[in-house]
């Protein structure tokens, strides 16, 4: 049999991504001025950026690897966030002594792997690119090393993480006995062509999918990492992960459940409802309790995981759009947040305390100004852009009937309130209890000032976001 050298067009923004993180990881032996792999890294990923926009679509590897319209969307949005977490990064990783190259090489790993998840058409190519995202994550939670909460994160993501992958292999080998493929495409089609809807081999295999991806988005009851995890990573790792991994579940969600199992759902549906509304309770309910603001953003994060499967839910091209919508605004009200809390860490201050905010106003009323606009946005307050993404998730969940669900998200945004409110309340109605100085950069001023301007502009203009959204989608779905 002849060889056929496989097509590369399609998985070009990949191919760069590789060469610019290996090139980094090998300069960094060369460079010693670390900032300067950090200028590389973004300069390479706005390059992969365009790579991304101009590349055409069309399938390689046998139908494995597909570049469309969805994974184009989930890829910016990937981009976006390794581009905001290097520029919120090059201060903070130099006053928590962990100035190392191979930092950013990591970061670029882990995004690969979240391309290649947006982008896999098999069950094989998912598991791939899921692995490498994962194992790149893991090093990087444990990357300050002299500090055993970074230790112990690493250690339970890296346990809880290993079962979730379990679940995903076994799904994928019951799968394949069942149908003999582990295509998307080909596994649709042979159970429309042997009637076999309502399987029950093919229910359990996807109640092992849950399983996976509802860790990999930190749905309840698959949570109990986060707050852990989230509290001891690194700051500007934590912030990484509270996007990326977050958006390559719901990617895989969405490529998985869509094509390959559309005819089953009723099934996944009844199964994520629940998951869904118990996502978006004890999200918000637990969140009240914290006086750490990272496990306080981390039990925040768990709830809008289940406001973004609300639009999952609904089986409907407009309403895994308004998902996707909801994901790439959660990415600049999120990094906005987490920004300013690496802003407060210096030596000898950690700056996690919720009521290391009071009075911030006061001395820095600019920086306390972003944090009110990101707690308003993460609160759904109009006119930021939390305020459009939920209105679009819930307007499309009302559509599809699932009104009740939806009454419940609204509840518990309500609720939501008092603890974002509460950061903004000690920032604008106490008085500081000690000086506070900011560590500041120009790196992190520009990472302020995008996350600043994205959750504004996209609040007052959506429909630029929105369209780009819903053409992503089309003909796919």
């Amino acid at each position: 049999m002849e060889f056929q050298f496989p097509n590369l067009g399609p998985i070009t923004p990949e191919l760069i991504m590789t060469g610019i993180a290996l090139f980094i990881l090998m300069a960094d032996l060369f460079i010693k001025k670390k900032e300067a792999l950090a200028f590389l890294g973004i300069i390479g990923t706005v390059i992969v950026v365009y790579y991304t926009l101009v590349t055409t679509a069309g399938t390689t590897f046998g139908g494995m690897f597909v570049s469309d319209g969805y994974s184009t969307f989930f890829k910016l949005l990937f981009l976006i966030n390794l581009i905001l977490t290097i520029l919120i990064s090059v201060k903070y990783i130099t006053v928590e002594k962990m100035n190392l190259g191979e930092y950013y090489a990591f970061i670029l790993f882990s995004t690969l792997g979240m391309m290649i998840m947006a982008s896999a058409r098999d069950l094989i190519l998912i598991y791939l690119g899921l692995e490498l995202m994962a194992m790149s994550t893991y090093i990087l939670a444990a990357f300050i090393r002299n500090d055993i909460k970074s230790t112990e994160a690493a250690m339970k993501y890296f346990m809880l993480g290993a079962f979730s992958s379990a679940f995903l292999l076994y799904g994928i080998a019951m799968i394949y006995g069942t149908t003999g493929t582990t295509e998307l495409k080909s596994i649709a089609t042979y159970i429309s062509k042997n009637g076999l809807i309502g399987n029950k081999t093919l229910i359990l295999s996807i109640i092992f999918f849950v399983v996976s991806f509802g860790f990999k988005i930190a749905a309840v009851p698959f949570h109990m990492w986060a707050p852990d995890v989230y509290e001891g990573a690194p700051t500007s790792i934590t912030a990484f992960m509270s996007v990326g991994p977050k958006a390559a579940g719901f990617s895989i969600i969405g490529r998985v459940f869509y094509e390959a199992f559309g005819s089953f759902h009723v099934e996944w549906s009844n199964i994520l409802l629940p998951l869904s509304i118990l996502t978006m309770v004890i999200g918000n309910v637990i969140a009240i309790s914290q006086t750490n603001i990272k496990r306080m953003l981390a039990y925040s994060s768990i709830a809008h995981a289940g406001y973004a499967l609300l639009g999952v839910i609904t089986g409907t091209p407009e309403g895994i759009a308004s998902t996707m919508n909801y994901l790439m605004i959660y990415a600049f009200m999120n990094i906005g947040a987490f920004s300013i809390v690496i802003m407060l860490r210096k030596e000898g201050f950690s700056g996690v305390n919720i009521e290391d905010y009071k009075g911030l106003a006061k001395n820095h009323p600019l920086t306390s100004a972003m944090m009110l606009i990101f707690m308003f946005s993460l609160t759904g307050i109009p006119p930021t852009a939390g305020f459009i993404g939920k209105f679009y998730v819930f307007m499309e969940a009302i559509n599809a009937g699932y009104i009740i669900p939806v009454i419940i998200a609204v509840i518990m945004s309500v609720i939501s309130a008092y603890f974002y409110l509460r950061i903004v309340m000690y920032m604008y109605m106490q008085d500081p209890e000690q000086e506070i100085t900011l560590t500041t950069s120009p790196a992190m001023g520009l990472a302020l000032i995008i996350t600043t301007a994205g959750t504004l502009i996209i609040g007052v203009l959506p429909s630029f976001l929105v369209d780009f959204a819903k053409r992503s989608i089309v003909g796919i779905f």
